[in-house]
């Protein structure tokens, strides 16, 4: 199959098109029948018009992921084909807000039209392939995505929340010593409308558990958020948007291993989630131990960025610290967290159980450490919480997700 390069009006092969950023937006295209939303995308002159609607009966649009193209472009196709400007909407919705699986979903709408919409875009959407339920309730469920990868994303029932785990990729590329997802290749990022997906299949298992919908969402399963930014930024958009499933930005947290840089953009994107910092230690010989990214992202550039997070966004933060048996667990490591503590305006230090996995030899510490360590906290007037694990026995809490059982 021949693809072409079109570069001020020639047209020469290669593995794609590129339009000009003033004419058209790129789009892939094949060598063959007419066009699909192929079109100017602002006034040009009528020159450029008519070479480009030359062009356009010539080339054929891959088809596309519909839920990537905006209501404004759905509704110009149904426009360009004859149809009512108002089916974009109940499309749409069905996309979005009923959350359908398939054009098949879509039953407002006529069989020709399901059909026709199945031929000219995609709706690669997520299956689940596996669930696990815990003694607890927690329940873990395995995510197929169209090109066949796993990822994993978990239900978290309390009597006050029921709160969606979600992934951001699939694998991970920061190889933290505690996290079995740690372990894994970084396959890819996860796509917005997959993230999606992830939120609405476990909103679904909420409702049909435990008869209500989900409260919270994590973004705390497999990968580092940061380092999906844009598609992470846009699947919360979708999440908390009225025409999506309506949830408050404040009820998401993004948490991350802490990359300074991208930490700084969140705040200049005014964003409106919480944001929660994966520490874990305390002082940086530690952290580069069983963080290899605090190498380049050490614990001073981090309070620097979390620091600048809040003047911009004044939104609530939360430092993560797992406890390691005889790693960081003293009440030497207690002062240095107290210490990091100080220097951030952190609401709330989550201390977490630590939970064995296959690939690291790390121990949870003896209850009357974890004790004294949470006692010397309280004493320094640190607003501290121990979070007890849920979902150990299928491989669900946290640090454990690794597409297993």
């Amino acid at each position: 199959m021949l693809f072409y390069r079109l570069t001020f009006g020639k047209l020469f092969p290669t593995f794609g098109i590129l339009f000009p950023s003033f004419f058209v937006q790129p789009k892939q295209v094949t060598a063959s029948a007419k066009p699909v939303l192929c079109r100017p995308w602002f006034a040009v002159s009528n020159k450029k018009t008519a070479l480009m609607g030359y062009i356009c009966t010539m080339i054929e649009t891959q088809p596309k992921n519909i839920r990537h193209i905006t209501l404004h472009e759905i509704e110009e196709y149904f426009v360009a084909a004859g149809d009512k400007k108002f089916r974009a909407k109940q499309v749409y919705e069905w996309l979005w807000k009923k959350h359908a699986q398939s054009f098949e979903d879509m039953t407002n709408l006529s069989k020709d039209l399901r059909q026709k919409l199945a031929t000219e875009f995609t709706l690669p959407a997520l299956t689940i392939s596996t669930t696990q339920v815990s003694e607890d309730g927690t329940i873990k469920s395995r995510f197929k995505t169209f090109d066949n990868h796993a990822v994993e994303g978990v239900l978290i029932p309390t009597e006050e929340r029921k709160t969606a785990c979600v992934s951001s990729q699939i694998g991970c590329s920061l190889s933290c010593k505690f996290c079995a997802t740690g372990y894994m290749e970084r396959k890819r990022n996860l796509s917005y409308d997959e993230i999606y997906d992830e939120v609405a299949l476990i909103n679904q298992q909420s409702e049909k558990n435990y008869g209500k919908k989900l409260t919270n969402i994590v973004f705390m399963g497999m990968g580092e958020p940061l380092l999906n930014y844009n598609n992470v930024l846009k699947a919360v958009e979708r999440i908390s948007a009225e025409d999506g499933l309506g949830m408050s930005p404040r009820r998401i947290t993004v948490s991350t291993a802490g990359v300074s840089k991208m930490i700084r953009k969140l705040g200049d994107d005014q964003v409106r989630f919480k944001l929660a910092l994966s520490l874990h230690a305390a002082n940086d010989k530690k952290r580069n131990e069983i963080m290899p990214i605090n190498e380049t992202n050490n614990i001073k550039e981090l309070t620097n960025a979390l620091n600048y997070f809040y003047k911009q966004t004044k939104n609530e933060i939360t430092l993560e610290y797992i406890l390691f048996k005889n790693f960081n667990d003293s009440q030497k490591d207690a002062d240095e967290l107290i210490k990091v503590y100080r220097q951030v305006p952190a609401d709330l230090i989550n201390i977490i159980e630590y939970n064995p996995i296959d690939d690291a030899k790390f121990a949870k510490p003896d209850d009357d450490v974890v004790m004294r360590f949470m006692q010397h906290l309280e004493t320094h007037k640190v607003n501290a919480r121990l979070r007890r694990s849920r979902g150990k026995d299928i491989d669900a809490a946290c640090g454990q997700l690794a597409n297993k059982g």
